[in-house]
């Protein structure tokens, strides 16, 4: 069975993401979306919080083959041997992107062997799109719609609700 794993923040999780997922998919028996744990960052969603959008999203794409989604800190590639994965999906925007990417697919690479990273080019309508604009767009009250899952729109403006509350 060829497991892949498809690492990112995901906070929120945009149409873009979702793209890469729907595609990846048809690479691997099994594609698992590894939702990071960053303490360096700060998240509008927790890691939990992050997974259930997830899941809620991919509950509504009835035609995807096997995806899990699960949460992880730590090393990508140490994630990706307990997963028994042999790929690591990663999704390019732009050139500054894989010149990143190829950085830390080439690293993985010594520390691991036996796992790839395949890379994908965002489809040309989701090539400008990131979570970072998604929230930031939200946290004025802007419309998210075509850029996000529908059915996770609410979830990020009634986020930024209870944040002004606190």
């Amino acid at each position: 069975m060829k497991i892949g794993i498809y690492p990112g923040s995901f906070d929120p999780i945009t149409l873009g993401h979702l793209d890469v997922i729907t595609r990846a998919s048809g690479l691997v028996d099994k594609l698992i979306i590894g939702v990071l744990k960053n303490s360096a960052k700060k998240p509008l969603f927790t890691a939990d919080e992050r997974v259930a959008l997830i899941e809620q999203v991919l509950k509504e794409k009835k035609n995807l083959p096997d995806i899990q989604v699960k949460a992880f800190d730590g090393l990508l590639i140490d994630f990706a041997s307990q997963q028994n994965a042999s790929i690591i999906v990663r999704g390019l925007r732009a050139i500054t992107d894989f010149e990143y990417e190829l950085q830390i697919a080439q690293t993985n690479h010594k520390l691991n062997p036996v796992i790839d990273t395949v890379f994908f080019t965002t489809s040309v309508e989701y090539s400008y799109l990131s979570s970072s604009a998604v929230k930031e767009i939200a946290s004025f009250g802007g419309d998210i719609r075509q850029f996000v899952p529908e059915c996770i729109v609410q979830a990020v403006y009634d986020k930024y609700k209870m944040i002004r509350r606190v």
